[in-house]
């Protein structure tokens, strides 16, 4: 009998740790964070009016603001080439107008660039720097200019890899035991590591289907409109979890005591994770 109890302690105590990860997490500031523009809040990237020149931009694109109201002059990256990645080996060319919509993929990398490129284009209500702090012994804060970030302006090698080539995938090198079907969804086959994966923290990133393929998007990793709360289920527990830098999960990178900002980019890349090394931890 002591023996079964001790053991029943043991799983009680591990599942309270799996639960114990801020589920119940109340931001104190606004979640759209930096996002709110300096108080502008959204209209600063959905102006009702005009697009761009509602925001006193002008722009010789005949058809600003047509797409999810953009408020920002995308002239300037219709047609643009970026080489993303290891080398520049993950190039993106963005469409040659936003006639796809928002949800289109490439559309969405383009309306992101607009405000986050700072080479092509300099977006006036960006500073170049992130709100908050690098949580590490250093501090500071990271550039948030994709395209002129302090190095050689233009260089987009530095960049995690967007786009079509940018895909995630099942039973490689770095990758997770999944499985991927005709449409790009990617799923967790019964008893893999990813399955265990996704009980011990989720599956919180976003792919988009390009050409049949899950493909990383700027929106795969960023939820634009929260940047410190992220709601959702982790390690099978419901709630709202902190988070930073506007990331989509659980991310908390500033614990020191939790594996949270791991488990993040384990989503995609699988091979580095703990169940893939035949160890289940619970996310903390």
């Amino acid at each position: 009998m002591k023996k079964a109890m001790l053991i029943l302690l043991v799983i009680v105590a591990f599942g309270a740790m799996a639960v114990a990860v801020d589920s119940n997490y109340h931001p104190t500031t606004d979640v759209l964070g930096a996002h709110l523009v300096y108080g502008r809040g959204c209209v600063a990237c959905h102006s009702p009016h005009n697009g761009a020149r509602g925001n006193g931009i002008a722009t010789a694109d005949a058809t600003a603001g047509d797409v999810a109201l953009w408020g920002t002059d995308l002239k300037p990256y219709y047609s643009q080439t970026f080489a993303f990645g290891d080398a520049g080996g993950f190039p993106v060319t963005t469409p040659a107008n936003s006639s796809a919509g928002a949800h289109d993929p490439m559309v969405g990398i383009m309306l992101c660039l607009s405000c986050h490129d700072g080479n092509l284009a300099v977006n006036g209500m960006m500073k170049g720097s992130t709100v908050e702090v690098i949580p590490n012994a250093i501090g500071g804060n990271a550039p948030t200019l994709l395209g002129n970030d302090g190095g050689t302006k233009g260089d987009y090698n530095n960049d995690h890899p967007v786009g079509p080539l940018a895909t995630v995938g099942c039973g490689g090198t770095y990758d997770w035991d999944c499985t991927i079907d005709a449409t790009g969804k990617i799923t967790a086959p019964a008893g893999s590591a990813f399955a265990t994966f996704q009980q011990d923290y989720g599956w919180v990133v976003r792919t988009s289907a390009i050409g049949g393929k899950p493909a990383v998007t700027c929106m795969t990793c960023h939820d634009q409109h929260s940047m410190n709360a992220w709601k959702g289920t982790i390690g099978g527990v419901a709630g709202v979890f902190k988070t930073s830098f506007f990331v989509r999960g659980y991310y908390n990178p500033g614990d020191t005591s939790s594996n949270s900002a791991a488990q993040f980019c384990r989503s995609c890349h699988g091979a580095e994770a703990n169940e893939m090394h035949n160890a289940n931890l619970p996310t903390t």
